[in-house]
Order: structure tokens, then C-alpha cells, then sequence
């Protein structure tokens, strides 16, 4: 009869095993054991040839025993194992949005929307999608100096949430409606919530700290107002004075004691129908605040490094008499291949010659991914599978890039492309119209090619070759290397080139077109068949290279990278 020990390691020697569909190592079977039993800690030595006797007997079965027996001694394990196996993808539900969800997407247009950025316009759209209601763009545009809106960047918002399939009911720009945000300061300083604060920023961090109020805090509402209208009129200089929500100037953090609502700020704003209109700027969690209540949010997403915000917008929220949206919160989303960034560090990459534009390949941009032939169905399914939760989350494009390729793999023709190109010239060949299919398992047509008595291979194929090897030019004839660029026909058959070890290796017309490929790493130059200039704005795939999307052909063709 099989000991308490000896049953769990028996359960977890074979869970592991139909897990990996092979018998474990000892190791793992141990850290399982210990991990899950760490007062078990003591007998290791015990263990230890316990469980390599049962790795021995696990070594003679077949994954379908395994799974036989797992299900017999521990059926909770294979319940654990399929749950691992497929975890929960998808949109969470909402709480009370059966009636209709409104809901936003609420960006600062200081450059294009980003691959962050799209997480909330794919989620926020996606949810009115299925419960029914309104989705709003609003622009945040009320920092006129450290995230200086770009006028051509609302646009470009607009522009790629319709190519994404989330066009909104609502567009709505915060700076035009300055007038609204004082009216609710007002509202809030005649009833002793706000007041006009002249310390300057350090005097106020060292009174904060101390969890002491500022000496203006409790004059009268009618000396705040007076002191408010100086400031819309423009007698205060930037950085001299601030308007602040009164809380609870002892709470535990400091980050939601007496925070700024409106600062003065005399730079002009760069849509010129604003312009030098305003001097005075709401801070976004005021605006928001405002905003949020004004335009009926019934749910919020927002990132969980912001849960102050919500904080300090409750304030303004209960002294107005106001119910707060419902909350959810998600974690940062990083992507391997770009690491950290800002869309203010780019800007000033962009501007500084180091990225050819918002659309350079090397950058995280919807405008760049776009042009390098991503569908907005891909990027959709993407986020939506990632789902909503405060987990930090750190992915490859390679996710991405999965998605994406059962999207185009069907429609992507297939061409050669010769990069690093050297010539062979063949011996014994005969002029050949090759005819190969523009796809492999579509039934499409065919290209066709005129083939002489030369061709043009990829150095790094033929780079270590010697006179004797055999190589398969793919889809044509058979060659054998004669010496330094020189080949002589040897037949046509496939499996004469397969008996001798031969590789099959891609080539393309000595006449054929300029390719340049802009891709994450660089340009890579080449030559490749002359029908890949009738595939602009298409995407196809370079055979052994990967899919590219055909941006222009004019003598040249250029083409950017989608991926492998």
C-alpha cells in the first residue's frame, strides 16, 4: 500500500509528465513536491531515491497511459493542467452594463497613436461593441508646453481608430472647453473646496510633506474668487500661482493632499483656434473629473499606476454631489522589441534626423506597423485576448506576428528576392521560361521567367560551396558549382539533387527589378522578379526572407518588413 509520500510524488511525477508529454527529471518532480509540501523539506534525502524509482517506471509508459493514471490517482491535477493549458482570453464582463456602456478613450495628441495607446482604443470600442452604447474620443490637449499637441496628430487618431474598426460616436477636444472647467472651479471655490495658492512649489512640498496647510487655505471663498478672476485675467506670471482642491491635508499620502486643479500657463496653444485664447489650464485630473461626469462614463479603464487619480477626482466628485463611473484597472503592457519609450522621446528622435517619420519601421507607432502591412484585425484580436487585469504584462511581437500571418498568409503571392546578390553563370543550360506558382496551396496562376544562362543567388548561399556541390535552383533546374561564379546545368531531377545531399536555394533574373527593404534593422538591398512591382500596397512574401508590404515601385521597388 503506497505511502502518503509516496502517492504525492507519484501524482506530481505524472503530471508532469502528460504536462510535457515526456517523463520529467528529478529535479522538477522535487521542486513541485517541496513547494507545494515544504515541510517535506526535512526528508529530501529520503525522497530523493523515491522519486527516481518512480521516473523509472514512468520511462516505460506511453503519455496515454500517463494520462490514464493521472486521472485515476489525482483527477484535480488534470484539472489544473487543462485550465494552464487554456487560460481564460478575452474581455472580462462588465459590472452593470447590460443596459449600455459609455465609455472613452481619452489621449494627449502629442504624436500618433502607439501600440499602448491602441490597447485602449481596441478595448474601450470593443466593449461598446458588445454591450451596446456610446464610445468617445477626447482629446486631453490642455498641456500646451510638456506634451505639446501636434495639430496634424488629432487626425491621425481619428484615421487609425477607423482603420481599426473603432470609430467613435463622439470626438470631443478638452480645449475648447475651458469655459466649462471654470465654471465648476468657481462652483467649487464659492463653497470653500478650492482656493488660490501662492507658495511656490517648494514651499508647498515642504508644507505638504509636514502635513501642514498652506497659509492661504482657509481665507474666505470671496478672497479665492477675487484672486481667481486675477488669474483668468492674466496678472499672475506661470509658475507663481495655482489653484487647489481642498482634502485632507493629514492623509497617509501625500500625493492626495491639497493637489493642483489649474496653473497659469502663457504659451499659446498650437490649434489656432485656440491659440492665446486661455492662460489659465485645468491639470488632467481636474479636467477629466469634469469631463467624465459631463459626458455620462458609466466605466473607466485605466492604467493602474494612475489609481491617485481616481483618488483625488473623487473629491471634486463628492463635493459636486456626483457618483463615480465604475473603475477597472490593467497593468503596463511591454513589448521585447522596444523596450521603454515615450511619444515625446520620439518626437524628438523624429526631429533630430534619427527616424525617417512617425511611419519608420523601427518604431511602435500604429502609422509604422500599418504601412508594414499589419491588419487591424490582427492588432483587434491581439488586445482583446490580452484582456483586462493589473498583472504587468511583458510579450514578444512575436504574438503579434502570429496573428497576423493567419490573416495574410492565404492572400500574400510569392516572389523571389535575392539580397546580397552574386552571379552564376551556367553552363550547359538552355533558355528557360520557368513558370512558378504565385502561390503554394492557392490555386492563383503562375509567374513566369525568362531564364538564359545566368542567374542571380544570395551570397550566403553559396558562400561555402566548392566545385562538386550540388544545389537546386527551387522550381527550375539542378546546378553544380564549377568554381568561383560558375555553375554547370546537371538535370532536372529532384531526386537525383536530394540522393547527393544537394540544397534547394532561391534565385532570381539577372534582369530583374531594384528591391530596397526597410525593415526594423535596416535597409537591405537586392534584386527580385519584375512582378513585384504589379503588388503595390499589397502584402507578399519573399521566399526564405518573410512577408513584406510593397510601399511604392517606380523604377526601384521599395518594400517594408512585415515579419517572418
Amino acid at each position: 500500500m503506497e505511502t502518503d509520500i509516496e502517492l504525492l510524488v507519484k501524482k506530481y511525477a505524472l503530471q508532469n509528465a502528460v504536462k510535457y508529454g515526456k517523463a520529467p527529471q528529478q529535479g522538477a518532480v522535487m521542486g513541485k513536491l517541496m513547494g507545494e509540501h515544504p515541510e517535506l523539506r526535512q526528508k529530501a534525502k529520503e525522497i530523493s531515491p523515491l522519486i527516481g524509482t518512480f521516473l523509472k517506471d514512468i520511462a516505460s509508459g506511453t503519455p496515454d497511459e500517463w494520462q490514464v493514471e493521472l486521472e485515476a490517482v489525482a483527477p484535480e491535477l488534470i484539472e489544473e493542467l487543462t485550465q494552464r493549458k487554456e487560460p481564460d482570453k478575452g474581455l472580462k464582463e462588465l459590472p452593470d452594463a447590460e443596459g449600455g456602456v459609455v465609455m472613452r478613450f481619452a489621449p494627449n495628441p502629442n504624436g500618433p497613436p502607439t501600440l499602448g495607446s491602441t490597447r485602449g482604443i481596441v478595448v474601450n470600442s470593443e466593449y461598446v461593441k458588445k454591450y451596446g452604447g456610446r464610445f468617445i474620443i477626447r482629446f486631453d490637449d490642455t498641456d500646451p508646453v510638456t506634451k505639446r499637441p501636434m495639430p496634424e496628430a488629432y487626425d491621425w487618431y481619428l484615421e487609425d481608430c477607423k482603420w481599426l474598426g473603432a470609430e467613435p460616436d463622439e470626438v470631443v477636444m478638452a480645449s475648447d472647453r475651458l469655459p466649462i472647467y471654470y465654471e465648476y472651479a468657481e462652483k467649487l471655490i464659492k463653497a470653500g473646496h478650492a482656493y488660490v495658492c501662492t507658495c511656490t512649489r517648494e514651499e508647498f512640498k515642504k508644507l505638504k510633506d509636514n502635513k501642514q496647510a498652506c497659509p492661504h487655505r482657509d481665507t474666505s471663498p470671496e478672497h479665492h474668487l477675487h484672486e481667481w478672476k486675477r488669474m483668468l485675467a492674466g496678472d499672475y506670471e506661470e509658475r507663481t500661482v495655482v489653484l487647489r482642491i481642498k482634502t485632507d491635508i493629514k492623509h497617509k499620502d501625500p500625493a492626495l493632499r491639497d493637489w493642483g486643479a489649474f496653473r497659469v500657463v502663457k504659451t499659446p496653444h498650437p490649434r489656432p483656434e485656440v491659440g492665446d485664447k486661455y492662460v489659465v489650464w485645468p491639470l488632467l485630473d481636474f479636467e477629466g473629473a469634469i469631463e467624465d461626469h459631463l459626458l455620462g462614463m458609466t466605466h473607466i479603464i485605466r492604467g493602474k499606476d494612475l489609481m491617485d487619480s481616481e483618488l483625488r477626482q473623487k473629491y471634486v466628485y463628492d463635493y459636486l454631489g456626483w457618483t463615480y463611473p465604475h473603475t477597472s484597472h490593467w497593468g503596463r503592457v511591454k513589448m521585447h522589441e522596444f523596450g521603454k519609450f515615450s511619444t515625446s522621446g520620439l518626437r524628438e528622435a523624429i526631429e533630430a534626423g534619427e527616424y525617417s517619420g512617425w511611419d519608420d519601421p523601427r518604431l511602435p507607432t500604429l502609422r509604422a506597423l500599418r504601412r508594414r502591412g499589419i491588419r487591424p484585425e490582427a492588432l483587434r484580436k491581439f488586445f482583446i485576448d490580452m484582456g483586462v487585469g493589473e498583472t504587468d504584462v511583458s510579450l514578444s511581437l512575436d504574438n503579434l506576428h502570429a496573428e497576423n500571418r493567419k490573416l495574410i498568409d492565404a492572400d500574400a503571392n510569392r516572389y523571389f528576392f535575392v539580397w546580397d546578390p552574386v552571379r552564376l553563370d551556367i553552363s550547359g543550360s538552355q533558355v528557360t521560361d520557368a513558370k512558378l506558382p504565385l502561390h503554394p496551396s492557392v490555386d492563383r496562376g503562375f509567374r513566369e521567367i525568362t531564364v538564359e544562362s545566368s542567374v542571380l543567388v544570395c551570397s550566403q548561399d553559396i558562400s561555402d560551396a566548392k566545385p562538386g556541390d550540388l544545389f537546386r535552383l527551387k522550381d527550375l533546374y539542378n546546378i553544380r558549382i564549377t568554381g568561383e561564379g560558375t555553375a554547370e546545368f546537371a538535370g532536372r531531377d529532384i531526386e537525383t539533387m536530394k540522393k547527393e545531399g544537394g540544397r534547394i536555394i532561391h534565385w532570381a533574373p539577372v534582369d530583374g527589378i531594384p528591391v530596397k527593404v526597410l525593415t526594423p534593422d535596416g535597409e537591405i538591398t537586392g534584386i527580385g522578379e519584375a512582378g513585384i512591382a504589379t503588388e503595390v500596397d499589397r502584402v507578399v512574401q519573399f521566399e526564405r526572407f518573410g512577408y513584406v508590404r510593397i510601399d511604392s515601385a517606380n523604377g526601384e521597388v521599395i518594400a517594408y518588413f512585415t515579419h517572418r
